[in-house]
């Protein structure tokens, strides 16, 4: 067992290591505070991937003991991992993939649960902290001092390692990932909300955003510049936590286990010489087809030929040529692709390095939808449909530190069929990379919409053809679902996919990358935001590390990029047609709270008959007066509207019952409604006065309907009087 005690941003880390999981390659019980994790690293030596691609597989699990909670659901035992669990196991896999040796092909799977959490915990960095921990000293020869920060703005101050309570303050968040000086991994998004709210006035926010939302209500877009700020501060944390690692962690570190076997390459000299001596030409044209279907049987049909050709000429080098000829001629592309770019400042498609493909953008195509945008960039195109419904429709979710259920208002699905690439198969259940895209438009788009905590809006994303960023389209095409679904936002939102070559001391910026730049590139980097700034950014790096010369680089040709789409977009905006016929639509205004009991009625017959003569719904908040009511019909919404304050006016208008009652008077008057507990006689000057059953009956077990019936003629005394009600006694029952 190896104990080590960090001290870290005022923090204490406790990590132990081969103290539980030792048969693992490497595991650390990790503590900080109450919080404990566990995280291993399993690795198999004895079989290799021959595909190429790395075999890494990261899993986060949250346990419900760690919180002293049952799990969720019939089914009281953990299950299916939750959104959270995804996003935050796909985090640790970006940040710990790019360190990985190309021709790394061991299956190894590294697993991170939760025993115990606070509730003020940020689980997200723990994992990190503790899967690179159980990484670095594992028999992986692998020693890299991973870790992370999360930077949040509260005011104008960024703040590191803020705790949860402090988030909910902060207009930022900013996860950051990386090794030494190089950052590895960028998650970001801006929080939206009202700038400024008067203290004195408990309705101030609800009025407010009612009378002057534009003035009040900010995305918080980030500018590049002060991106970069925060990036540095990012930066110089993660910098010196490594060097603490690295000094703390290396009495810890195990002997590492020799990896002889390696893929079979199957990339020949003699072949490559063949390509190159006559076929370089048709390699290029091949390139140059946009179509990723295309272009993929194409190469294949391609690869044939020369298979055919070579066996022709060589008859004694046939072995294995067919695999020697599709890795040559793999290699052989990239390399085309990437001198194209470096050398000639060209890409395979013709254009400059910070060009846009054409964009074309259509609106509420579907007659039925509440709203859509078919949002088409070169062969990428995402179909965003937005649905409009209320608070019953808001998704129900539970995280692990979460004393009780939250509801998800804005939610963005992205859906990626198999058909969008050309694949003849079925569509599946939802994948990591689907959850995440849809995370990365949802985290850009959320922070646009006004006053979004009184709306439940679900936009899904269908992506039809994929070319290259489909999350950024979906963020594009969402933008302008919202629009043309007439929701408030402060502004559009675009978004662009940036991408990355870098060789020799030489590197090229790419704009807008398609399928092939990023598979061949070196970076996969997409900034989301409006005109005034950031709202989302995601990166992913290849490389070992990525410097600020060159993320400074990518932001300002990203800015630029987006500032072109917007233009387009505006366009677009300005000739949307609303669906008014399917389109709901919500009038959110505000009361005294003393006149919501109006607004009910008496049993709740006032809210039931305004429900059911404009076909509205409608919700009441007691605390604030605020009322909102939605349907399908906007003009009989705006006439529910004028009826509740015409009720709240003329309620407002009544004299006090004190003065239209005394207690003794004798009234006749007949029976409006019978209830479980006695019955309401109408009486002068339009109220209805309370006759309980004890003043019908002294028998207990008696029903009201046992004696009264709705339209009896009574006469009743005036017993008591109590702020809006009246207190009978029966006399006597005069008719029906």
């Amino acid at each position: 067992m190896c104990e080590i005690n960090l001290s870290f941003l005022e923090k204490e880390e406790q990590y132990i290591f081969d103290y539980v999981a030792k048969q693992a390659s490497g595991s650390v019980y990790y503590k900080s505070g109450n919080n404990v994790l566990l995280a291993t690293v399993a690795v198999d030596c004895d079989s290799i991937v021959e595909e190429n691609f790395l075999p890494l597989t990261v899993q986060y699990i949250e346990k419900a003991y760690a919180v002293g909670k049952f799990p969720g659901g019939y089914v009281k035992r953990e299950a299916k991992p939750g959104d959270f669990e995804t996003l935050t196991a796909r985090i640790v896999d970006r940040s710990l993939r790019p360190l990985f040796p190309k021709d790394y092909c061991y299956p190894t799977q590294i697993t991170i649960i939760v025993l115990s959490a606070d509730s003020d915990a940020d689980l997200q960095i723990l994992a990190l902290n503790a899967a690179s921990a159980a990484l670095y000293v594992s028999e992986i020869p692998l020693n890299f001092p991973i870790n992370g920060v999360r930077i949040g703005r509260i005011g104008n101050a960024f703040v590191v390692n803020p705790s949860l309570k402090d988030m909910e303050q902060s207009t930022l968040d900013l996860l950051v990932s990386g090794v030494n000086e190089d950052l590895l991994m960028i998650e970001m998004r801006t929080f939206g909300g009202v700038d400024i709210v008067s203290p004195s006035n408990p309705l101030c926010l609800v009025t407010t955003l009612m009378e002057d939302k534009k003035a009040e209500f900010s995305a918080n877009e980030l500018t590049e510049s002060e991106l970069m700020q925060a990036l540095e501060l990012a930066k110089t944390n993660i910098n010196k936590k490594s060097k603490l690692i690295e000094e703390s962690f290396k009495i810890c570190v195990k002997t590492p286990l020799e990896l002889f076997q390696m893929r079979k390459s199957y990339k020949c000299q003699r072949v490559q010489d063949f390509i190159v001596q006559g076929y370089l030409g048709e390699l290029h044209e091949i390139i140059a087809h946009l179509s990723k279907t295309e272009r993929h049987s194409r190469l294949k049909a391609f690869a044939k030929k020369i298979a055919q050709d070579y066996v022709l000429k060589n008859p004694e080098d046939t072995e294995f040529i067919e695999m020697r000829v599709d890795a040559t001629l793999d290699a052989q592309k990239r390399q085309i692709i990437r001198t194209m770019i470096l050398e000639e400042g060209v890409r395979a498609d013709g254009r400059t390095l910070k060009e846009v493909r054409p964009i074309s953008i259509e609106t509420n195509i579907l007659p039925k939808a509440h709203a859509s945008a078919l949002f088409t960039r070169g062969q990428t195109q995402a179909l965003v449909v937005c649905t409009l419904g209320g608070d019953m429709d808001a998704q129900n979710y539970e995280l692990l530190t979460d004393k009780g259920t939250s509801k998800e208002r804005f939610m963005v699905h992205y859906n990626f069929p198999p058909f969008s690439v050309g694949e003849a198969s079925s569509i599946g259940a939802t994948g990591r990379r689907e959850l995440g895209h849809g995370n990365l438009a949802k985290r850009a788009l959320e922070c646009s919409v006004i006053n979004g905590e009184q709306k439940t809006i679900r936009l899904v994303s269908e992506i039809l053809e994929s070319n290259g960023s489909s999350s950024m389209a979906t963020v594009c095409g969402g933008s302008l679902a919202l629009a043309a679904a007439d929701i408030e936002c402060t502004s559009l939102i675009a978004g662009v996919a940036m991408g990355l070559v870098c060789e020799d001391g030489k590197y090229a910026v790419l704009t807008d990358i398609m399928g092939l730049e990023d598979h061949d590139g070196d970076m996969d980097f997409k900034v989301a935001g409006s005109k005034k700034g950031i709202t989302a950014l995601q990166m992913d790096i290849k490389l070992g590390g990525l410097s600020m010369e060159i993320l400074e680089c990518a932001l300002g040709q990203a800015k630029e990029a987006r500032l072109h789409i917007l233009e387009i977009m505006e366009s677009a905006k300005a000739k949307i047609i609303l669906n008014t016929a399917v389109l709901p639509s919500s009038q959110i205004f505000a009361i005294h709270p003393s006149k919501i009991v109006e607004v009910i009625g008496q049993a709740g017959r006032t809210i039931k008959e305004i429900i059911e003569k404009f076909e509205v719904a409608i919700d009441l908040n007691r605390d604030n007066g605020e009322v909102k009511v939605s349907g399908g019909n906007r003009e009989k919404v705006d006439a529910a509207k004028e009826y509740i304050i015409g009720i709240t006016s003329a309620v407002s208008d009544k004299p006090n019952i004190a003065e239209l009652y005394k207690v003794g008077d004798v009234y006749e008057g007949r029976v409006k409604k019978v209830v479980d507990f006695g019955a309401f006689v109408e009486l002068p000057h339009n109220y209805d006065g309370l006759l309980h059953i004890s003043k019908i009956t002294s028998n207990r077990n008696a029903q009201v309907g046992d004696y009264l019936n709705e339209g009896d003629l009574l006469r009743v005394e005036v017993l008591s009087l109590n702020k809006n009600k009246v207190e009978l006694g029966l006399q006597e029952k005069l008719s029906k």
